[in-house]
C-alpha cells in the first residue's frame, strides 16, 4: 500500500507542476487493474485511465513519468 501512495503523491505532483488549477480525484482500488482518474477544472471534467503498475512504478520509472507527464499534458489542455 505505501507503493501505492507514493505512486498517487507523485502523480498528484505532475499535476500540480502542469496546472495547480487541475482538481484531481484517485480511487482507492483499482477496477480490472486499472485507475479511472478524474481531473477537473472548474465546471469542465475529463478523465484519463491508467494501469496500476503505472501507478506503482511512477516514483522510480523515468520512462513511466515521462509516458504519464505526456498523458497528462494532453488531457489538462482538453479541459
Amino acid at each position: 500500500m505505501e507503493e501505492f501512495e507514493e505512486g498517487k503523491q507523485k502523480f498528484l505532483d505532475l499535476v500540480a507542476a502542469l496546472d495547480g488549477v487541475v482538481e484531481v480525484v484517485i480511487p482507492t482500488t483499482p477496477s480490472q487493474s486499472l485507475f479511472k482518474i478524474s481531473l477537473s477544472k472548474g465546471a469542465n471534467r475529463t478523465f484519463m485511465t491508467i494501469h496500476e503498475d503505472d501507478i506503482l512504478d511512477l516514483p522510480d520509472v523515468s520512462s513511466v513519468q515521462e509516458k504519464t507527464t505526456t498523458l497528462l499534458q494532453e488531457t489538462i489542455e482538453t479541459l
